[in-house]
């Protein structure tokens, strides 16, 4: 009976502490969940879709994310779309650690419909998740393509497309029917893209141009197509974040982005092919452009070809999306605002006349030269990128930056404007003072901002390879257009619009604008010997 009444007591004793460890631990549960990180902030999310919705009724994605930010005060937010959880940073301070401290976790890229299409199954470089075929292409891309030695060897064809630039534009200065009134956006994307073609293809035209030596219809569809690709890319597609979706496509993105690089490859495909044959047939035996070098690269035994057609394909179109976009949407702006402060257009002709003179056009080896130039095209980057976030990363494991928990898998966008823009700052930040870029006589300004307090070509792992390249070509369409043409508005009267498009963050409008010849009449004529 004793021990039974014992037994009892024991098991009775037993389950009370059970009972008391139960709800110790439940309280351990609770206080750790309560000290955990949380995500950073954002709108309340529907199961399954997320914020979709409301996403899809405040097109574009961009404006609605920027304007979501601006209302919750917060530098860095988490909305979730479909299964993914989107980050967008707008502080430098978390920007440094997402690109610098944690840059090894930050390198890959998520799977998205336009950057699937247009790299057509990731071939190429910048849209290829981390692994052996971005580790193959970079090498490609950073020992081969934009290497010195090849920088160096194109420079003939950079030069001769510059001139054609200057050409071009004195061209519309002496047609009667238009007066010298110049559509500068088409000069600069067709500068840039001309560019490409020579140094990719040996060609300035893809057809016979035009009598003014712009660009005919076979170009004027090739730049259309390129533009396209390049707003749709990481466009925020549904499929993008509800992947059994895709099917549907529900929003046409799939079908625009298709189209796009259906166009772009109907002119690019072509020669690719007709060059290739050319090698294997023993009809050609020097390399006079990229195209060459990407066809003659070997494999580490030399017995075959390291890059295969499609990769070939792949790369040049995301070749010629890198240098078309920044590139004439930063010397736009620039001359806009310059145009509507003519002090500041003032300024930079000043420092073109004291470094270059007035009887010689403006060459590469001038730009280290040329800091007010290049301040005011990092202005120009600055204030209006035409991107308005980076490439997107995906974050690869879970981790805590800024104090909030960023869940493995997430999609991290650093904004451009956000940065570029940022009130904390940036003193004035809409205000174009391309003063603020210059620290000193003796400091050459660089694009680059390695405290990342903008976003002009993108660093880390995933950074740009093309840096040299791309500002080489931004500073020498700026520096041609201002020093050899005298700019105003089409009416004297006017004042450029400076309003922003609502679909990007490129001019609402094309720049119009009216050019007179501003150096002797003998530099022009050299240009048609």
């Amino acid at each position: 009976m004793k021990f039974e009444q014992s037994l009892s007591n024991e098991l009775v004793s037993l389950l009370a502490l059970s009972l008391v460890s139960l709800i110790f631990l439940k309280l351990i549960s609770i206080t750790k969940r309560s000290t955990a990180p949380i995500l950073p902030p954002g709108p309340i999310a529907y199961p399954v879709v997320g914020s979709l919705p409301e996403m899809l009724l405040n097109k574009p994605a961009f404006r609605w994310i920027h304007n979501l930010m601006q209302k919750l005060n917060t530098e860095i937010a988490c909305i979730r779309l479909g299964s993914v959880h989107i980050i967008a940073v707008t502080s430098p301070e978390l920007s440094r650690e997402f690109l610098k401290k944690h840059d090894a976790i930050f390198a890959s890229r998520p799977d998205a419909v336009s950057a699937r299409l247009i790299s057509d199954g990731y071939f190429s470089l910048a849209f290829s998740p981390a692994g052996d075929q971005w580790k193959k292409m970079r090498r490609v891309m950073v020992s081969e393509v934009l290497s010195m030695r090849v920088f160096r060897r194109l420079h003939a064809m950079r030069c001769e497309e510059a001139d054609h630039l200057v050409r071009y534009v004195y061209n519309q200065c002496k047609n009667p029917l238009i007066n010298g009134v110049v559509n500068v956006r088409d000069a600069a994307r067709y500068y840039c893209a001309n560019l490409f073609r020579k140094v990719v293809f040996s060609g300035r035209f893809f057809g016979l141009g035009t009598e003014d030596e712009g660009l005919g219809t076979e170009e004027r569809e090739h730049v259309d197509g390129l533009f396209t690709i390049i707003s749709c890319l990481y466009g925020f597609a549904i499929a993008d974040f509800i992947p059994w979706l895709d099917v549907f496509d529900f929003d046409g993105h799939k079908r625009i982005v298709r189209n796009a690089v259906k166009n772009v490859r109907k002119y690019h495909d072509p020669p690719i092919n007709k060059r290739m044959e050319m090698w294997q047939l023993g009809l050609k035996s020097e390399q006079d452009d990229i195209l060459d070098l990407l066809i003659n690269l070997r494999s580490s035994d030399q017995t075959k070809p390291l890059l295969s057609v499609r990769e070939i394909k792949a790369q040049i179109i995301e070749i010629m999306i890198g240098i078309v976009d920044n590139p004439s949407n930063a010397a736009e702006w620039a001359l806009a605002e310059m145009i509507n402060q003519p002090h500041i257009l003032a300024k930079a002709c000043q420092e073109l006349n004291r470094v270059v003179g007035k009887d010689r056009l403006v060459e590469e080896s001038d730009i280290p030269n040329l800091n007010y130039v290049k301040a005011c095209l990092k202005e120009s980057f600055r204030i209006h990128p035409l991107s308005p976030f980076n490439v997107h990363h995906v974050w690869s494991k879970d981790v805590v930056m800024g104090g909030y928990f960023i869940p493995k898998g997430s999609h991290v966008l650093l904004s451009r404007p956000g940065l570029g823009r940022n009130p904390r700052v940036w003193d004035e930040p809409l205000r174009f003072k391309p003063e603020r870029h210059i620290v000193g006589e003796s400091s050459e300004v660089e694009f680059v901002d390695q405290e990342l307090r903008m976003l002009s070509f993108s660093t880390g792992r995933r950074g740009c390879p093309g840096i040299l390249l791309g500002s080489t070509i931004t500073t020498m369409l700026l520096a041609r257009l201002i020093q050899a043409f005298r700019w105003k508005p089409p009416l004297e009267t006017d004042i450029i619009d400076l309003s922003e498009s609502r679909h990007d963050l490129g001019l609402a409008k094309p720049l119009i604008a009216r050019a007179t010849p501003r150096l002797d009449s003998q530099i022009y004529k050299q240009l048609y010997i």
